[in-house]
């Protein structure tokens, strides 16, 4: 990734709290699972041999959310489902639920359905936005909204909910982690280039953090860390690195590795936090493979 973050994050001026006076908050990612989707089509299109919906659904904390739904032209077979979780990159088109709409379609020619939402850092000012005293309680939010996007995505007809994967990148990656380790829905589940530590990233910014106040936000932070959670994570599991990643040094992709659970896949690229075509081409095959969608052997 350009270094827009950093940049970004270095104008960030709002005031926290103390850390180290934060009390320990309950970790619950519990919500209202019966409250109504409530979903509203703003736009359709067909594009290729898929239909591309434009909606808006009612999240976990009430708040309207923007999504894109991607199905087949006609399934004959119940479909396995895909929620995509995007990064935070520089101030891009592919920063939201965008960045992968060529992947949503090209599986969903396929058979996939797939869900694409937005979420806070679709923002370009989110690091700015953010601040460090609110960021527990808002990651634990971003959990829950994520599990309400599985509620969304399960909630389509066609989708069979044995066959269902979360895809996601940076942030998405992430909180996916969490997402995926709790909730027994997800069955597969792509990882690209995300790093240990939610305070690898959520320390960037002004103030700085020294000393003391510094690792009472690590210690605050680390019950939420993705390197935590990953063990525990339930059936197949890809993860995708790049080489020349400048916010996922070597020594922090050794140790996301090294945590994964046993039969994982990793691949990794040439190039920087946004990964490659061919990134791209290997997760979509390998999607298509886990979740028993056509090939080209089998078309």
């Amino acid at each position: 990734m350009p270094s827009f973050r950093a940049l970004a994050a270095c104008l960030c001026l709002v005031t926290i709290t103390m850390v180290a006076t934060v009390a320990p908050q309950p970790l619950s990612f519990e919500y209202d699972r019966s409250a109504p989707l409530d979903v509203k089509e703003t736009s359709a299109r067909k594009q290729g041999p898929v239909s591309v919906r434009e909606i808006t659904y009612a999240g976990a904390s009430g708040t309207r959310n923007g999504a894109t739904l991607v199905t087949p032209a006609s399934a004959a077979q119940r479909a396995p489902g895909i929620l995509f979780v995007h990064w935070y990159g520089p101030p891009a088109p592919t920063s939201n639920r965008t960045q992968f709409v060529p992947d949503a379609v090209a599986l969903g020619a396929k058979g996939a359905v797939s869900l694409l939402i937005d979420t806070p850092w679709s923002n370009p000012e989110y690091m700015k936005l953010r601040a460090r005293d609110r960021d527990f309680a808002q990651s634990i939010a971003q959990v829950k909204e994520l599990r309400r996007a599985l509620d969304l995505l399960l909630a389509q007809p066609a989708v069979d909910p044995a066959r269902v994967a979360f895809v996601g990148h940076d942030f998405g990656a992430m909180y996916g982690t969490l997402a995926a380790a709790i909730d027994p829905r997800v069955s597969a589940f792509v990882f690209m280039a995300g790093t240990a530590a939610f305070s690898d990233w959520f320390l960037f910014g002004q103030p700085r953090l020294q000393g003391a106040a510094r690792q009472a936000f690590i210690d605050h932070m680390a019950p939420l860390d993705p390197v935590a959670w990953l063990p525990t994570l339930r059936g197949p599991l890809l993860l995708q690195f790049a080489k020349e990643d400048e916010f996922v040094p070597p020594a922090t992709m050794e140790r996301l590795i090294a945590a994964a659970p046993r039969g994982h896949e990793l691949l990794t690229y040439a190039g920087g936090h946004e990964q490659n075509d061919q990134a791209t081409k290997d997760r979509i095959a390998w999607l298509a493979n886990t979740l028993g969608l056509q090939t080209p052997d089998s078309e």
